[in-house]
């Protein structure tokens, strides 16, 4: 992973859009259906890994890198033929798809249960201190909410997820 001098992972974002954008670029000059039985497994497979890689530890910051990778799933979307006059959101929506974001935050989410109940290598409870509740409403696991001086803090894992899980 690479990090920047202010600890942002921009360099590493464009480093994927890169590596990724060049293999979206194969396959549309190595593959000449452009159907969608043809065209999701093989984006499935080559490409979506270097999007979603260990993307848990390096999820965007800023809005131009969501958008930078946000825009290499747009360039998947346009190569099926028929959907060039659809917005991105019903393009995606008709592939069955779902954006890089949705699926970071899905990722999130599945990682934080797996820590709070127990799965993970790290202690759930010291890293994401629970509430006590006796109540019998909700998942029983109400995460508690700390405040931190440094702005950047908002963009870590435990953070980031505590807001969606509550």
């Amino acid at each position: 992973m690479l990090v920047g001098d202010k600890l942002t992972m921009s360099q590493q974002h464009s480093l994927v859009a890169k590596k990724a954008n060049g293999i979206l670029g194969g396959i549309k000059r190595s593959v000449a259906s452009r159907a969608r039985e043809v065209l999701l497994p093989l984006c499935s497979a080559l490409l979506r890994p270097h999007l979603q890689c260990c993307a848990q530890c390096w999820a965007p910051q800023f809005k131009k890198d969501e958008e930078l990778l946000e825009r290499v799933q747009w360039r998947v979307t346009r190569m099926r033929r028929g959907l060039e006059h659809l917005s991105y959101e019903e393009r995606l929506r008709e592939l069955g798809l779902s954006s890089l974001e949705k699926r970071r935050l899905r990722g999130d989410l599945i990682n934080a249960y797996k820590y709070l109940q127990g799965a993970g290598q790290e202690d759930g409870a010291r890293l994401f201190p629970v509430v006590p509740s006796d109540r019998t409403r909700g998942n029983g696991h109400k995460l508690k909410h700390r405040k931190f001086q440094l702005n950047s803090r908002k963009n870590f894992f435990t953070l980031r997820v505590m807001e969606h899980w509550n």
